[in-house]
């Protein structure tokens, strides 16, 4: 849909009845910047159309930031990446990190780095944060938020962590785990949102969709 055409629209439901009919104000395409499988599969439980568009951006831990601005920043660079060329669209962009004793944890790069990462996460409490970006250049929308999820895990012995890195290679996955798959007999509780952990909080993002959809502010 065309700027022009946006803005008339917009107008016209702003001075509009506040019926049943004009709930649904915009229609636009959705892009999700990422290659993440989990989140194509998250993300398409939520009735809406999307096409898929990785980023090429890859995350740089040196960047000296706080967590939670580390993963908000990453997840908008990717958004505004793809969003430069789908000005007309609303781009989506997510990154996922996991914190233990303070320290930022990525995918890991080798075996070494997996088991490195596991062992350090087993009989432990720690964090996952996802950073999710809004973006829809003609719209003037630019909405960053994050979503924090408490993982525990019980001991884990060397075997247990060598038989699941054997099987389930998880070096696509922040923390080199899966809350979905095998690791998950693993994990004793969460405390918040299960989707992201698998790196979508889906509930939050529908929110902030349905506003965007309705010309909304969005609040967090």
């Amino acid at each position: 849909m065309r700027l022009l055409e946006i803005i008339l629209k917009l107008l016209t439901l702003e001075n509009a009845p506040n019926t049943s009919s004009n709930l649904i104000m915009l229609n636009f395409d959705v892009i999700l910047a990422s290659a993440s499988p989990r989140r194509k599969t998250i993300l398409s439980q939520v009735d809406l159309d999307f096409t898929i568009e990785p980023s090429k951006i890859n995350e740089d831990f040196s960047i000296d930031l706080p967590p939670k601005a580390f993963c908000e920043h990453w997840a908008r660079e990717k958004a505004i990446e793809i969003a430069k060329v789908h000005s007309d669209k609303l781009i989506i962009g997510a990154d996922t990190i996991v914190i233990n004793n303070d320290k930022i944890l990525g995918k890991p790069k080798s075996y070494k780095e997996s088991f490195a990462m596991l062992k350090s996460l087993s009989g432990k409490t720690h964090q996952v944060l996802t950073g999710v970006s809004l973006i829809h250049l003609d719209l003037g929308i630019d909405f960053t938020f994050n979503e924090a999820t408490d993982v525990s895990f019980c001991f884990l012995n060397d075997e247990e962590i060598n038989k699941y890195i054997d099987k389930y290679e998880p070096y696509d996955k922040a923390g080199s785990y899966g809350i979905q798959d095998g690791f998950s007999v693993y994990v004793e509780k969460i405390n918040g949102c299960f989707y992201n952990v698998m790196g979508f909080p889906v509930y939050r993002f529908h929110k902030f969709y349905k506003a965007i959809a309705k010309g909304h502010p969005l609040i967090d």
